[in-house]
């Protein structure tokens, strides 16, 4: 079992170590009696886990943040000062300008915050590119910020912001006092500029993130009553709901920790894994860019300072499309979180419902 401090101590510590991710995968890694998630994923897949096409370029714009979530795996905060410069986004523009990749996915953090937003999806516009934003749609409402809605509807845009619930209390509890009645006021603005009504091109959706330490429910099943909900309570509309699996990292893992929920909540993820979610996993088809110019397979490898390894670049200034097309992907104990039940990623479940609910079943 792992070694922890004693139960006073053990706020301290883990605020200590929220920020240090040597000493999160010392907790995720040692755990004994699990198998390791290499040696599950190879007994489904052909080896260990590689990439294919890069088809998204996800790009964070810094860790600062308007709010403080209690599930945030970035740690983000008004007080974090790691801010993407206008440099390192010019070696973005000129891989992309370089390179057939389709999609570009901004987060942070509020991506906003940062200086150099819009001034930065200009230029990815400019070369033709589709752009995600992942919006916490209060930083929408707030001082400096109201004319950002209307900038990427001009734009197309499209925004994806987590909403933990469709009640207040549930969201206000994972989020912040007030956080939902702002958020209806937000995605209202959003409805006004045609963002997720019927047959406009200016999609908008919602994540779903558990408050506690489960998984989520079938995403479709659970889409209909957010839609229902949001819309005879509120009169609000949006397009699809993504569900998203809590990854046992930063501030999750101090929940964890501190509920005594640490071993159930890995146990469920190992016993829950599922071989048609590993097999779509988003690395395979995804890279993550850090503030700082650094590479990662994934957002949450980048949380845990796992750079691209195996022969494969580290740094965006070393880019290189037929090494990072072909690598290795660098794993841990924490990618069960992404294969588990239906899966999970950014773009929410990775799996079909009607294979759920049988797996849910047995």
């Amino acid at each position: 079992m792992i070694r922890r401090p004693p139960r006073s101590t053990l706020f301290p510590y883990t605020t200590l170590f929220r920020s240090l991710a040597n000493e999160q995968l010392k907790i995720i890694n040692n755990e004994t009696g699990l198998p390791h998630f290499d040696d599950k994923y190879e007994l489904v897949g052909e080896g260990p886990l590689k990439a294919t096409e890069i088809e998204i370029f996800q790009i964070n714009l810094g860790k600062m943040c308007n709010q403080v979530c209690k599930h945030c795996h970035v740690d983000a905060g008004p007080d974090r000062k790691e801010i993407m410069t206008k440099e390192t986004m010019r070696d973005c523009l000129d891989i992309l300008s370089a390179h057939d990749i389709p999609i570009v996915d901004l987060t942070g953090g509020a991506p906003e915050m940062n200086p150099n937003f819009k001034w930065f999806v200009d230029e990815i516009k400019k070369l033709d590119r589709h752009v995600i934003v992942r919006s916490n749609l209060t930083i929408l409402e707030t001082n400096g910020f109201e004319d950002y809605a209307e900038f990427m509807a001009n734009h197309k845009v499209e925004i994806v912001s987590s909403l933990p619930y469709y009640k207040k209390s549930f969201t206000d509890r994972q989020r912040g006092d007030g956080v939902f009645d702002k958020s209806i006021v937000a995605i209202k603005k959003l409805n006004a500029l045609s963002y997720g009504k019927e047959n406009s091109e200016l999609k908008f959706h919602l994540v779903y993130n558990p408050v506690g330490a489960f998984l989520p429910p079938m995403q479709e099943e659970l889409e209909k009553d957010y839609k229902r909900e949001l819309y005879d309570h509120f009169g609000v509309v949006f397009n699809n709901l993504l569900t998203i699996t809590n990854m046992p990292i930063s501030r999750f893992l101090d929940y964890l920790l501190q509920s005594g929920n640490y071993d159930a909540y890995m146990q469920k993820l190992v016993d829950s894994f599922n071989p048609v979610a590993a097999s779509n996993v988003m690395c395979k088809f995804t890279i993550s860019v850090g503030w700082d110019g650094q590479l990662y397979d994934c957002d949450f490898n980048q949380m845990l300072e796992m750079n691209m390894d195996h022969g494969a670049p580290s740094h965006i200034k070393d880019f290189d499309a037929l090494l990072i097309k072909n690598r290795q992907i660098v794993t841990g104990q924490h990618c069960y979180g992404c294969t588990a039940g239906a899966g999970s990623s950014c773009g929410g479940a990775t799996r079909s419902e009607e294979h759920t609910s049988e797996l849910q079943s047995h």
